[in-house]
């Protein structure tokens, strides 16, 4: 496996294709204090959070010196578009955006 999805609930979607991750993001329309995020993990420990305001969250649990990120009010069609970028490995351009650091 190379990426899963945690679902609103915290259900595991593994590998999902781009109508799946749609469906995973529209269950923010569910979001709560207790569940209030979705996100995309890839097997190289980079992982995006995405929440119901708009808030992106980037970071990787296994490097302790890269600092986590946050862009805000991200729309839902560029959200599905950075996810897109994290299921195929591609890292550099996830990285190269706007992080708030």
């Amino acid at each position: 496996m190379s990426y899963f999805m945690y679902d609103v609930m915290g259900g595991t979607v593994d590998e999902p294709d781009p109508e799946t991750m749609r469906r995973v993001l529209d269950g923010l329309a569910q979001a709560d204090d207790e569940h209030p995020d979705v996100s995309l993990t890839h097997e190289s420990g980079w992982c995006l959070s995405a929440f119901c305001d708009g808030l992106l969250v980037w970071e990787n649990s296994d490097e302790d010196s890269v600092a986590r990120g946050e862009i805000r009010d991200v729309a839902r069609e560029e959200t599905l578009r950075v996810f897109a970028l994290l299921a195929a490995g591609d890292i550099a351009s996830v990285e190269a955006l706007a992080w708030q650091r």
